[in-house]
């Protein structure tokens, strides 16, 4: 029984290794493609400050930050459950 239990615990932490990894990937898109809106943005409606750029920066940290910790407590969970 223990040779059965092994496979499936290398495969469960090359899954949760996979989640995480594209949780990464995810996180880095959505700052991408704010701080590239607000270079967009700041281009059509240029200021002294680049206003846009630095608002959706942040906004887009911020939602990243939100699915990150709402995507990890869901791992967490399933987890637990597994545990159970």
């Amino acid at each position: 029984m223990e040779s059965k239990e092994k496979p499936s615990k290398k495969s469960n932490s090359f899954n949760k290794f996979a989640k995480l990894s594209g949780i990464a990937v995810q996180m880095g898109v959505i700052i991408f493609l704010g701080a590239y809106s607000g270079k967009l943005l700041d281009e059509k409606y240029p200021s002294d400050k680049k206003w846009f750029t630095i608002g959706l920066t942040i906004l887009s940290v911020a939602v990243a930050l939100y699915t990150v910790l709402k995507q990890v407590n869901k791992i967490n969970q399933e987890e637990d459950e597994e545990k159970q």
